[in-house]
């Protein structure tokens, strides 16, 4: 397989929160991947700001530490030194008047101009103020918002119109990294390019769909922000979200960034209400971790972990259910999408040959690929015995060792911003259309002080999360790495 590397235009890139965590372990160690591949032109500026008193050199040394413990392929001194000549720093305080003249003498003029916010949503509006007093943009800049994008509807709509006062919706790129990886990607080409699958993505063929999202780690540092959120806010409203729209939206008309997201919002804005007997919520515990310590909250009744089950109100998925399910402190740090496919109406085969349905899962994380399984007679003079076997396509085995280097979400997200192509990026309607979905669930939880269901860190969930499936005569897939 040959990758082909297409650079972007010269560009400054601003990154606010230069010297926080995201920076140094995602951002800055990305950016220099871009540069290694060939991606970033000569003319390319890095510029990080923060409350932080240093010079340019010492935000060197600081890149230069991130690129050292973050970067292990490509690393090479000569490439890391031309990188780092790249990279400039000004001191600016997002609330105040101070640093943001100096900023505004260090950008250029007839180069894309990127702004970063890497910090906390309660600065957004300072800093697109600021940005907007001091001059330092015009129409054709960019904004990139991390997430939460708010923390209901209410404060959706305020943080979107905060952004709206200074800056037009094409400018606004709010990044979820699921959407930056490979194989989401990669749904959308085995849906929309093979005349195989789109025919039978409907409920007709369908019995059901499982996405799952566990991971082994708990909440560690982020206790605080975490128990003010947990998994519905943090995970569920976002990640799960996006990957269930890509899922079940319809083939828009064209691969371009309004025509998918239109069809994303279809989805959200059929999805029924979920009531609370199709919600599982759950909080690891055992007798060596908790999450209430944690937390440092003994009383919370925040979730650590949520399985659901979710209907979609139009033509191809009626009838057929969407399971979700994501934790902390799980089995297996795992991400995938699972299509289970209808058993065949008639079967002409004795009950006991072993038949059973196809399906066909989708790896998001680790070993990133896709597998069908398909039913085959098993080998050997015994009769007609029926087994399941996969037909494999992990990308790393199947495209070569360059698959197994694909790009990390955010290199590919920041390229996005920089090229001006918003398809991998959520609108301002789509966030607000999640949350009016999100909210009267975390109502009803809030009104019914509702308590989550313990779990053992380490298992696969409450047993009521199974209980949710087997209710249905379904099972979650094994958590298998």
């Amino acid at each position: 397989m040959v990758s082909r590397v297409i650079p972007v235009d010269p560009f400054d890139l601003v990154i606010f929160g230069g010297t926080g965590d995201l920076a140094r372990r995602k951002i800055l160690p990305g950016l220099y991947r871009r540069y290694y591949d060939g991606q970033m032109p000569e003319e390319a500026r890095i510029i990080g700001a923060a409350r932080s008193e240093m010079d340019a050199d010492g935000f060197r040394d600081f890149v230069r530490g991130a690129l050292d413990e973050f970067v292990t392929k490509r690393h090479d001194k000569k490439m890391v030194d031309a990188f780092l000549a790249k990279l400039d720093y000004v001191a600016v305080d997002a609330k105040g008047t101070g640093g943001w003249d100096a900023l505004a003498k260090t950008m250029r003029d007839g180069v894309v101009k990127a702004y970063y916010f890497s910090v906390g949503p309660a600065l957004f509006g300072d800093i697109a103020d600021r940005l907007h007093e001091h001059g330092i943009t015009d129409d054709d800049a960019r904004i990139v918002v991390e997430k939460p994008f708010g923390h209901n509807l209410e404060t959706a709509r305020a943080l979107n119109a905060t952004l709206a006062a200074h800056f037009d919706e094409t400018q606004i790129y709010r990044i979820d990294h699921y959407l930056g990886k490979e194989t989401v990607q990669n749904l959308m080409a085995v849906r929309f390019g093979n005349m195989l699958f789109e025919p039978l993505w409907n409920a007709q063929y369908v019995d059901h769909i499982q996405i799952t999202v566990s991971e082994t780690v708990g909440v560690g540092g982020r206790g605080e922000y975490y128990d003010k959120s947990g998994a519905m806010r943090d995970m569920v409203q976002n990640h799960l979200m996006q990957l269930l729209c890509l899922t079940a939206m319809e083939p828009p008309s064209r691969y371009d960034p309004d025509a998918v997201r239109d069809e994303k919002l279809k989805v959200i804005r059929a999805l029924e209400t979920t009531g609370h007997d199709d919600i599982v919520r759950g909080q690891y515990k055992s007798r060596e971790e908790s999450y209430l310590e944690d937390v440092d909250n003994p009383g919370s009744i925040t979730e650590s972990f949520i399985a659901m089950k979710v209907r979609i109100a139009n033509w191809r998925w009626n009838g057929t259910p969407f399971y979700l399910r994501t934790g902390k402190r799980m089995k297996e740090r795992v991400s995938e999408i699972v299509v289970r496919f209808k058993e065949p109406p008639h079967s002409i085969f004795e009950e006991d040959t072993g038949q059973s349905a196809n399906e066909l899962t989708i790896r998001l994380q680790p070993n990133e690929g896709m597998d069908l399984t398909v039913t085959i007679k098993e080998p050997g003079p015994g009769g007609m015995r029926l087994i399941d076997v996969p037909l494999d396509m992990t990308f790393a085995e199947a495209l070569g060792e360059e698959a197994a280097d694909v790009p990390d979400a955010y290199e590919r997200l920041i390229m996005d911003v920089i090229r001006g192509n918003q398809t991998l990026f959520m609108r301002g309607d789509e966030v607000e259309a999640a949350w009016a979905w999100t909210d009267p669930i975390i109502e009803d939880w809030t009104r019914r002080e509702d308590r989550p269901y313990p779990y053992e860190p380490g298992s696969t969930g409450p047993e009521e999360a199974m209980i949710l499936m087997h209710r249905d005569r379904r099972r979650w897939r094994e958590l298998r790495a």
